[in-house]
C-alpha cells in the first residue's frame, strides 16, 4: 500500500469521524430546543430564546429559566460524563463491560449518598458531596486490590464485579431500615433522576466538566496507544503508569461529580462507547463522540420518560430498560465468540 493510499485513507476516516460529530452535536441541540419548549405549557422558540439571553418572559422566564433550563443543562452535562468517562475505562481495559457502573464505582456513590440519606440525614448538598466520596473510594480500593501483582484489566473487571455486589447488598440492607420519608428521597437518587435540578446541583458538575474534560481529550492518543497493550504503548513513547493514573483519576472524577448531580443514570457509560465507535469506526479516539451520545442518551431518555407514557418515569428507569437487553446481548455474544471477560 502506498504511502498515498495511507494519508487519504487517515483523511477519510478524520472526515467520517467528523462528520459524525457534527451530526450528534446537531441532534443534541434539536433534542435540547424540544426539552425547553415542550411542558404543560407550550413555550415557543422566540420566547426560549429571549429568556435564554436573559429577558423577563411572563410565565416563561420561571418555566423555562428555573426548572427546564437547569434540567436540561444537567441532562446534557450528566451525560456527556458518563459516556466520557465509560468509553474511558473500555478502552484502556480493552472490554465493553468494563463500565463504570459494571465494576462498581457508580455502587460506591449510591451506598454513600443512600447512608448520607437515611442514616445521617442529610441535605441534598451533603449527599451529594459524600456521594463524590464514596465513588472514589471505591476506586482506589478496586484499583488497589487489582494492581497486587501488576495491573490487569481483566482481574480489575472482576474485583469491580464483586465490590459491586458487595455494596448493593449493603445499600439494601440500610434501605430495609429505612423509614418511608427516607426511603422515597432514597429510591429517587438510586433510579437516576433529573427532577428537581438546580442550578445550584449544575454549577460543581459544570466546573468538574471544564477542567477534567480538557484533561481527559489531552490524553486522548494516549489512550489509544493503551488500547494496543501496555508494551506496544510504552514501544510507541507513551509513560504507560503515568497516562493510567491520569486517565483513572479523571475519568472516576468526572464520573463522581455526574452521580452525585444527577444519580446513578444506568447504563449510559455502559452503552455510549460501543455505540460511538460504531458510528465512528476503528481507529479514532471515541471520546469526544462517546460523550455526545452519552448527552443524547440522557436527554431523549428524559423526554421519553415525561411525555411518552400515561405517567412521568424517572430518566434512570429508561436508561436501564434500554442498557439491560444490551448487557445480556453483550453477554451471550461474548460467550458464542468463546472469548471471556
Amino acid at each position: 500500500m502506498s504511502v498515498q493510499a495511507v494519508i487519504a485513507g487517515r483523511r477519510a476516516r478524520l472526515r467520517h469521524r467528523s462528520s459524525v460529530v457534527v451530526v450528534l452535536g446537531i441532534l443534541i441541540l434539536a433534542v435540547f430546543a424540544v426539552t425547553l419548549m415542550v411542558g404543560n405549557t407550550f413555550y415557543d422558540p422566540v420566547q426560549v430564546t429571549r429568556v435564554i439571553l436573559g429577558e423577563t418572559v411572563p410565565g416563561a422566564s420561571f418555566t423555562v429559566g428555573e426548572l427546564r433550563l437547569p434540567r436540561a443543562v444537567m441532562g446534557l452535562l450528566a451525560g456527556f460524563a458518563f459516556g466520557i468517562a465509560g468509553v474511558t475505562f473500555q478502552t484502556m481495559l480493552r472490554n465493553p463491560l468494563a463500565s463504570p457502573d459494571i465494576i462498581g464505582i457508580s455502587s460506591g456513590a449510591s451506598l454513600a449518598a443512600v447512608f448520607g440519606i437515611v442514616v445521617l440525614s442529610l441535605d441534598e448538598t451533603a449527599v451529594s458531596f459524600l456521594a463524590l466520596i464514596g465513588a472514589l473510594a471505591t476506586a482506589c480500593v478496586i484499583s488497589l486490590l487489582s494492581n497486587r501483582s501488576g495491573f490487569a484489566g481483566t482481574r480489575l473487571i472482576l474485583i469491580g464485579i464483586g465490590v459491586a455486589a458487595m455494596l448493593d447488598s449493603a445499600v439494601t440492607y440500610v434501605l430495609s431500615g429505612a423509614a418511608v420519608w427516607d426511603l422515597q428521597a432514597a429510591m429517587q437518587w438510586l433510579t437516576g433522576s433529573l427532577n428537581g435540578a438546580t442550578w445550584s446541583g449544575v454549577l460543581p458538575l459544570a466546573v468538574a466538566s471544564g477542567v477534567l474534560v480538557p484533561l481527559l481529550l489531552a490524553q486522548g492518543r494516549g489512550l489509544g496507544m493503551l488500547r494496543l497493550g501496555d508494551d506496544p504503548a510504552a514501544s510507541l513513547g507513551v509513560n504507560v503508569p503515568r497516562t493510567r493514573v491520569l486517565l483513572i483519576l479523571a475519568a472516576v472524577a468526572l464520573l463522581a461529580f455526574a452521580t452525585a448531580a444527577s444519580g446513578p443514570i444506568a447504563f449510559v457509560a455502559f452503552m455510549a462507547g460501543p455505540i460511538a465507535t460504531r458510528l465512528t469506526g476503528p481507529g479514532a479516539s471515541p471520546l469526544l463522540p462517546a460523550g455526545l451520545v452519552g448527552a443524547l442518551l440522557v436527554l431523549v431518555a428524559d423526554l421519553v420518560g415525561q411525555f411518552a407514557f400515561d405517567s412521568r418515569y424517572p430518566v434512570g428507569v429508561i436508561t436501564g430498560a434500554l442498557g439491560a437487553p444490551y448487557l445480556v446481548y453483550l453477554l451471550i455474544r461474548i460467550n458464542r465468540s468463546g472469548g471471556s471477560i
